[in-house]
């Protein structure tokens, strides 16, 4: 550096030349202001002109002087500029340069930012990923599990329903088997009756005609006893029946057994009871084994034929 340069002599008179030309500087501020402040008075050449002569000599030599201090100024300022020029120009190649590191390490502050920021979106997508995986693998767990419990359920409700099915058929199976067995007693009770019948009317008509008086009443005794059967399977007892009740029904048919009408001609004295033995014959419907008897024997015996119920006669 200059400081550190060995001075030349033009360099130790630098000092001494500017503080003359400083005071010549004062001087002539000081001449100025002193002639700007100086009132105005009637000239006089002489004195004018020596003092412009004066100041034209002492003008010369200022001029000459300040010429010699500015060349050797000019001489001492010039490796001063350059160096001062060089040390300028290296501190903004210094400001460039940290500007550009600055500029370079936001760059990679930058850079190493997003990068961070790209690393984190990638952990959360992946993150985010696992969780969907996790939620749909629980959801067809769930779903699996409900259709287990579905299958279960409609497998529980279809081997109820079967057993209730299988219930109903037996049910069903045994009411068609009492049922059958009930007809079939039925029906064996009145083949017996019919078949006891038909012996007693097989008798030829000369025979039967004969016997009317006698065996009529035994002819009669046994269609009774077929009604009162019939009758007893139809009636059903009324809280207020009790036994030593009686009541007289007439009872009107058709030649085919069919039963038009059935009436109350004597009462028990409880109307349900009658009630019930009326409704009883009505429900009979049809006593077919009439239609083995002549027109003669059903016209005086069975086109009305009044019986008398009692609740032990029903079968009670």
């Amino acid at each position: 550096m200059h400081d550190q340069r060995e001075r030349s002599p033009s360099q130790n008179l630098f000092w001494p030349v500017v503080w003359a030309v400083s005071l010549h500087v004062v001087m002539f501020a000081m001449l100025f202001v002193s002639f700007a402040f100086t009132p105005e008075l009637p000239p006089a050449r002489p004195v004018v002109q020596a003092t412009l002569y004066k100041l034209q000599s002492q003008s010369q030599a200022t001029t000459q002087t300040n010429q010699k201090i500015a060349g050797e100024a000019k001489k001492t300022s010039a490796p001063v500029y350059e160096t001062e020029q060089l040390e300028q120009k290296k501190a903004e190649q210094e400001k460039v340069a940290a500007k550009a590191a600055e500029q370079k390490k936001a760059q990679e502050a930058k850079k190493a930012e997003a990068a961070k920021k790209a690393e984190a979106d990638k952990k959360a997508a992946e993150q985010k990923k696992l969780a969907d995986v996790a939620k749909k693998k629980a959801a067809d767990e769930a779903a699996k599990k409900k259709a287990a419990e579905d299958a279960k359920k409609k497998a529980a409700e279809d081997a109820k329903k079967k057993a209730a099915a299988e219930a109903a058929k037996k049910k069903a199976a045994d009411d068609a088997k009492k049922k059958a067995a009930e007809a079939a007693q039925r029906k064996a009770v009145e083949d017996k009756k019919a078949a006891a019948l038909a012996e007693l009317l097989s008798e030829d008509v000369g025979r039967q005609q004969a016997l009317a008086d006698t065996v009529g009443d035994e002819v009669a005794g046994s269609l009774d006893d077929l009604i009162v059967m019939l009758v007893s399977q139809q009636w059903r007892r009324p809280p207020s029946a009790r036994n030593g009740m009686s009541v007289e029904v007439l009872i009107e048919m058709l030649p085919d057994g069919t039963i038009t009408n059935a009436s109350v001609t004597r009462s028990s004295g409880d109307a349900p009871f009658d009630n019930s033995a009326v409704q009883a014959v009505r429900n009979v419907g049809r006593i077919a084994e009439m239609q083995q008897l002549d027109r003669a024997t059903f016209d005086r015996l069975y086109r009305q034929r009044r019986a008398v119920f009692k609740p032990e006669d029903l079968g009670l």
